[in-house]
């Protein structure tokens, strides 16, 4: 019997905010800056690219795929000029695990252990074929510790996913520009936000609105149409089903399992208020 699509979304919802600490937590974001990277950004952009090596904006910005061109030249190369790929990884590593440790401290050890080697193995096992992201961190060293061990194996799933997604929404002709006023006309994430997170003036936001409507996707009023409705559908979708190649090492019951046992540890990171209600991925995810 063919797996439930469903499966692979509930798992990334646990996964989520264990892998976001990166962004948000202060000790991910204060290992980054101790670095001497200067802002938000261009700690983000080095760390989350450091495992594709010391790339220019032109890469990332494609495989990041909905950044302005500026925004990500902004931060590399120049990143790479004060600190190198290796220690932006060693940086991260030891924010993720840092922040992990505070907000996992009341979870019961013998759960982020199982956890850790549930979604290891899964990690190790998925699918590579065609998701870059996820290829590169695959090819780092594993760390040894469960805390750090079930951080790196977030990370690869989420960046599988992530892989297989932008790759639908270019399959669907939606560009990364597209896909972020999208996401707005489908009422997960404010305009507000979006245009402070992903640098839209008025002028650019009502451009590519105005693709949308001529695509039919959305109204004049900025609303999804009927078939912006499905083809949003069509997306999240399809979105969980390509995940499911990241899930091939684990049988279902196992997956549950693991779903499960990330239950209590999603609850407790989002509980710290580390991540933010949401983001320009959408509201919190967790349980």
């Amino acid at each position: 019997m063919p797996r439930d699509p469903a499966s692979a979304r509930d798992v990334w919802r646990r996964l989520e905010p264990v892998h976001s600490v990166i962004y948000f937590a202060p000790e991910a974001i204060g290992a980054l800056t101790a670095l001497g990277f200067k802002g938000f950004w261009m700690g983000y952009f080095a760390g989350r690219a450091a495992p594709l090596g010391a790339v220019g904006p032109e890469l990332v910005g494609a495989l990041f795929y909905n950044f302005t061109p500026r925004r990500v030249a902004g931060a590399l190369p120049a990143a790479w000029s004060i600190a190198g790929p290796d220690a932006a990884l060693a940086a991260r590593a030891d924010g993720a695990g840092a922040a992990l440790q505070r907000a996992l401290a009341d979870v019961d050890p013998a759960t982020i252990a199982e956890a850790a080697e549930l979604a290891a193995t899964a990690a190790r096992t998925a699918i590579p074929d065609g998701r870059a992201l996820y290829a590169a961190n695959a090819a780092l060293p594993w760390p040894t510790e469960p805390l750090d061990v079930l951080w790196h194996a977030a990370t690869l799933l989420r960046e599988h996913r992530g892989d297989g997604h932008f790759a639908l929404l270019t399959a669907s002709g939606l560009s990364g520009r597209e896909c972020n006023v999208f996401q707005s006309a489908a009422g997960n994430v404010p305009r507000a936000m979006m245009e402070r997170a992903r640098d839209y003036d008025d002028e650019e936001w009502q451009t590519v609105l105005d693709h949308l409507a001529v695509r039919g996707l959305v109204t004049a009023n900025g609303a999804l149409t009927d078939a912006g409705v499905a083809l949003r559908q069509q997306l999240e979708d399809r979105t969980d089903e390509l995940a499911l190649a990241g899930y091939v090492g684990l049988d279902d019951d196992a997956l549950a399992r693991l779903t499960e046992l990330l239950t209590p540890i999603a609850a407790a990171v989002v509980a710290t208020g580390d991540i933010p209600a949401a983001t320009p991925m959408g509201p919190t995810l967790g349980t």
